[in-house]
């Protein structure tokens, strides 16, 4: 057979043109690589013969008879092509399986401070037991900032602590209601319920005016009838709570971001208290499985968490 030299065009390359091409070579002839695919060897013929056009060159030496053929200097880079095209359908193949079970997959997740602290490891490690999950975590504490990406398709959900308007496609699911306490040094002499009225005398620490859980609790004590004293603000819960210890200030946290480890400070209620905080998960209206069990984890995680420090701080 004469092929005519031409410009090769794969615009019509099958996989199924590859698959024939690996068979002849591992089984050296046309009978036998039929044969193990299970078609006939006018089936196979047309295949490699169908490759070869699109190639635009001969891929075999054939002698005839049941010699064995062998590939031609085309066809010897060819074949170098089809195991890696195979290879990355193999792969392909199963990452789109495990896609579809929801055990294989990236998920890129924005978080706050709290919550990557006292929740996302929970997740990622029941997630990492039952599949092979890739986490990425982002954090910011601006919510509308972050959920902005998940909208824009940078991030596959995220953790927020406030209600933000969300774009069509999108969903908020609440997780659960975090409350809002006074922390205090341990040797500070506090009533078991905090008046509000109280902090109105205090120095108090705080994170930055930009994040949105402090906005939250400066509102909710301004509507208290308190204008809050900040002698200092961080960003960062530890830092926050080690100014308490040391007798800085007072602070007003989430009760997520609280460590109730600590032997040295105190964690007290409210009174009137400021409207707890509802963290949620921002998703997608269609969920990857993997995101999905993703988000299953996390509501069953911060539920188990807030309820376990309630229970332990006696709030």
């Amino acid at each position: 057979m004469v092929i005519a030299s031409r410009p090769a065009t794969l615009e019509g390359l099958d996989i199924r043109h590859l698959r024939a091409l690996l068979a002849v070579v591992e089984h050296g002839t046309f009978a036998n690589a039929a044969e193990a695919l299970g078609f006939t060897q006018s089936a196979v013929s047309q295949q490699i013969a169908s490759l070869e056009r699109l190639v635009g060159e001969r891929l075999f030496d054939r002698p005839g008879g049941p010699r064995p053929v062998t590939l031609t200097a085309a066809g010897r880079m060819v074949l170098k092509h089809a195991e890696r095209i195979l290879e990355q359908v193999r792969v392909f193949d199963r990452d789109l399986t495990g896609h579809k079970s929801g055990t294989t997959g990236r998920i890129d997740v924005g978080v706050f401070q709290s919550v990557a602290v006292k929740v996302l490891p929970a997740v990622v490690g029941r997630l990492l037991r039952e599949s092979q999950a890739d986490v990425r975590p982002h954090e910011s504490n601006n919510d509308p900032a972050t959920v902005k990406r998940v909208e824009n398709g940078e991030l596959d959900l995220c953790f927020t602590a406030s209600p933000v308007p969300l774009s069509a496609g999108f969903q908020a699911i609440e997780v659960v209601s975090d409350p809002f306490v006074v922390v205090a040094p341990a040797a500070h002499d506090l009533p078991e319920v905090v008046p509000m009225a109280m902090l109105a005398d205090v120095a108090l620490i705080g994170q930055p005016v930009s994040d949105t859980c402090q906005m939250r609790i400066s509102a909710g004590l301004i509507d208290g009838g308190v204008s809050p004293e900040y002698v200092f603000r961080t960003n960062d819960n530890a830092a926050l709570q080690s100014m308490v210890r040391e007798g800085m200030g007072l602070a007003v946290m989430p009760l997520l971001g609280v460590d109730i480890n600590d032997p040295n400070i105190e964690v007290r209620p409210m009174d009137p208290p400021i409207p707890p905080r509802t963290i949620g998960l921002v998703v997608p209206d269609n969920p990857s499985p993997m995101v999905r069990r993703f988000t299953e984890i996390a509501i069953e995680v911060c539920r188990e968490a807030v309820e376990s420090l309630t229970t332990a701080s006696e709030l």
